[in-house]
């Protein structure tokens, strides 16, 4: 417990730093790295992934306030997208994680590196827009919002990077669109962490120190860094080359897809 508790403050170190850098939630990288660490310490096979998955969306609630509160105070909110996406998020997210609670094992990791390279695919080429949709029912926030919910639930991720192009494709301004996501997250947090944690509570050969699927140790050490280094990679991503360094992440992504392929 104390090994693992002390690997994870390295994984939010690292976690943090590329979230702020790159704009990227910290579950692309938490729950690859969760799942190589309870593989290594022999957690049971078919709850790595889950573990990983409900452990990394637990992360997502405390560094979700912290960016919220930043961009509540910057006015950059658009509180009526919210409102309409916030309900199909919950009932979504719920659902994510008893979706993934029935998938085969190896289908939910053949489903996170699917992600893994869509990331790392997006993050090498330019964005292009969908045209001009700012006209679309405003009803099709309600749907998306649980189409949002419900993926970010089964990877374990705040949503951003199917959030953010959405609203983009609504024709709305990029750091208005980010504090969105932002606010978006949250809610996805916390009802995904919330069914994992009662899907859980009586699943067969839960190691100690778990919350049902979410394993303390893993999150508080995740956690404790990555509050800390999260504002520290927004910072450098104002004075690093950022094209450049989305480029040499979207290798590390790849290269992470091919461990998890090879086992």
């Amino acid at each position: 417990m104390l090994d693992i508790f002390l690997l994870s403050l390295l994984i939010g170190l690292i976690a943090g730093l590329l979230a702020g850098l790159f704009g990227l939630g910290g579950g692309v990288l938490i729950v690859p790295a969760l799942a190589w660490l309870f593989s290594v310490y022999n957690f049971p096979n078919e709850l790595i992934m889950i573990m990983a998955i409900a452990t990394s969306l637990s992360t997502i609630i405390f560094t979700a306030v912290s960016s919220i509160l930043t961009h509540h105070k910057l006015r950059a909110i658009q509180w009526n997208f919210v409102t309409r996406l916030v309900p199909g998020i919950f009932v979504g997210s719920v659902c994510g994680a008893k979706l993934a609670d029935f998938l085969d094992v190896i289908f939910l990791r053949w489903f996170f590196i699917a992600y893994l390279l869509f990331v790392g695919i997006r993050m090498i080429f330019p964005q292009q827009g969908m045209g001009n949709s700012k006209q679309m029912n405003q009803s099709m926030d309600y749907l998306i919002g649980s189409v949002i919910g419900l993926v970010s639930s089964v990877l374990g991720i705040g949503g951003g990077t199917l959030t953010v192009p959405y609203l983009a494709s609504r024709q709305v301004p990029m750091n208005k669109a980010v504090a969105i996501s932002s606010v978006c997250g949250l809610p996805i947090a916390i009802s995904g962490t919330m069914t994992y944690m009662f899907l859980g509570w009586r699943a067969e050969s839960i190691p100690e120190w778990s919350l049902g699927y979410v394993y303390l140790p893993a999150l508080i050490g995740i956690i404790t860094c990555s509050v800390i280094t999260a504002p520290i990679g927004a910072k450098l991503a104002n004075k690093l080359p950022a094209k450049k360094l989305k480029r040499y992440f979207s290798v590390v992504l790849f290269l992470i897809a091919f461990k998890m392929i090879i086992g």
